[in-house]
This record gives C-alpha cells, structure tokens and sequence, in this order.
C-alpha cells in the first residue's frame, strides 16, 4: 500500500519520522524509521533517512508492505468480547495482560489470542507483530480496547484518533482529595530525559496532551475520578495526573514506590470506548464494568 504527501510550508523544518507518524495515525515512528532503512519512504522520488528535516514542497511517498503472515503462536484463551462484527472487535482487557508481543512478551498477550480467534481477519497495517492493533493499554490498565480486522476499518479508527473525535473515558483513583470538581490537564508529554523507560512532561520535545478529569467521590485520603482523553499518548493519565500532585493509586512508576493496598500495578480502567463505526458510519459506544478489584478497592476505601 502507497501513502502520498505534500509538505506545507507550516510543516516544514521538522524530522521525517516525526512528520509521518504525526500524519499517519497509530504506525509507530520505530515501524517508519525501519521502512526508511529499507528505502520504503521517497522523497521527490530519492530514499532518506530518518533524521531527514522535510522542506516546504517536499513529495513524500510512504511505501507500507503488504502484511506477512505472523510469526506469532496463535494461543486458545478466553477473551471477554463486548462486541464483534466483520470489521471491528472489541475486547474487555484483563489487568496483567500485555496487548501485543514485544521483548520479554511473546506469549500470553492478546494478539497470540486474538489470532486464534479471528485467525487471517486482521489488519496488517501496524506490522507483522502488532496485527489488528490500532491502539492499546498499558499491561495493568483493564478495559475496553478496539482492535480492527481489516485495513479499511484501521485506517478510519486510526484517522478518529487522529483527529481526537473517539470517546475515551477512564477511570481511576488518585493520592490526595482533588479540590476542583473538574478540570482540564493540557501538557506536552514526550520521553523522560534522563530515564528513557518513562514519560514526562516535556515542553521541549513532547507532543500536545489534553486530559479532562471530573471527580467521581472523595474519600480521605484519595479521590475518584474519571479522565477523558482528547489526544492518546503513552501513559498519558499516569503522567498527567502525577504532574498536578495526585499521581494514581498503585502507580509505583509515577507515584509512591509503597502502596498502602495489595495492588498489581495503577488502578486505571478503560471503561467507556466510542467511534464512529468504519463501515455504518454511525456512533457506537462501549462500556466495560469496573472489575472486581476496582469494585472491591472502592468498597475499602468507603469504610476507611
């Protein structure tokens, strides 16, 4: 598959792999960067190279190969499907699932299940090891994930995305009582500076973030809230909320090293997921339930 571009003069100055992961939704810069070592992307019909800075006028031509068959063990498992049809599937991820195999993870994750159960129906877009993922949650967040069959319906979803026109609503708990009933969150997050295995607040180098919180119920020493996401990046609630001092509960990354609960990582639950269906065109919403963790956390935190 063949992606066209022209570059605008307001676009002109910055990196090629950060131009085209910002004009091409969810294919990561490292899938791009690799494209570009195997001269996949043309510039005025020349190959380049990653930290090529595009000029105003500049034809791009992104070359995506077709998808090869996965190199990845289909694995039996029970998948909480909320929903399914031809083109999309949606699925209530567990908390310690990782979504897709990466080093360390190469069994177990929801794609090795994903691909027994749908076998060839999933888009190849994102690369032979990430089929059908357009998005995905972090290994302890639980909730409501899309994953897409075909390249038709990935390219619409990744495009929503894109444009920060689908429905995303989380919720979490947090340290500390939030004063404000609700508030808006808008910071740049980029790679941490110092330690690459995180994210941060970066002014300099990070992309636009916006997260809206609304407070849910007070207890006292922590607070309820639900998040919604306007744009989707890694970590983006975990950073966001440590940034204004109420870091999540269990986050041992971006909060306290102790929990005073037996937590398997930050409580954060994708609880809500809607888009406009790639096919009908119409707005579908999901919801996943809190799971019992959560549930049983809350009633905790009501008696204390």
């Amino acid at each position: 598959m063949k992606q066209q571009f022209v570059v605008s003069a307001e676009e002109a100055g910055v990196r090629i792999d950060r131009y085209l992961s910002e004009r091409c939704g969810e294919i990561s810069r490292s899938y791009l960067q690799k494209l570009m070592k195997e001269q996949m992307v043309l510039v005025d019909d020349n190959p380049v190279k990653s930290n090529y800075k595009v000029n105003a006028g500049d034809r791009i031509e992104l070359s995506i190969p077709e998808a090869t068959e996965p190199e990845i063990v289909p694995e039996e498992m029970v998948l909480d499907i909320l929903y399914e049809d031809k083109d999309i599937i949606l699925i209530n991820k567990p908390k310690g699932m990782v979504v897709h195999p990466a080093a360390g993870h190469y069994s177990g994750t929801l794609v090795n299940g994903l691909m027994a159960h749908c076998r060839d129906d999933l888009s190849g877009i994102n690369g032979i090891m990430r089929p059908g993922i357009v998005h995905r949650i972090d290994m302890d967040t639980t909730g409501v994930l899309i994953v897409c069959k075909n390249d038709m319906s990935h390219n619409s979803i990744a495009q929503q995305l894109k444009e920060h026109t689908i429905t995303r609503k989380y919720y979490a708990v947090v340290h500390g009582i939030l004063k404000e009933d609700e508030g808006t969150i808008h910071a740049p997050i980029g790679r941490h500076p110092i330690d690459r295995k995180k994210m941060s607040i970066n002014e300099k180098n990070g992309r636009e973030a916006i997260t809206h919180y609304r407070v849910l119920e007070r207890f006292r020493q922590f607070t309820y809230v639900e998040c919604q996401l306007e744009t989707g990046r890694t970590h983006q609630i975990r950073v966001h909320m440590a940034s204004i001092g109420h870091p999540l509960l269990g986050d041992a990354v971006y909060g306290p090293a102790k929990c005073p609960f037996r937590l398997e990582g930050q409580t954060l639950h994708a609880g809500v997921l809607g888009i406009i269906h790639p096919r009908s065109g119409k707005y579908m919403e999901f919801t996943a339930p809190l799971p019992e963790y959560f549930e049983d956390l809350l009633r905790k935190l009501r008696t204390t």
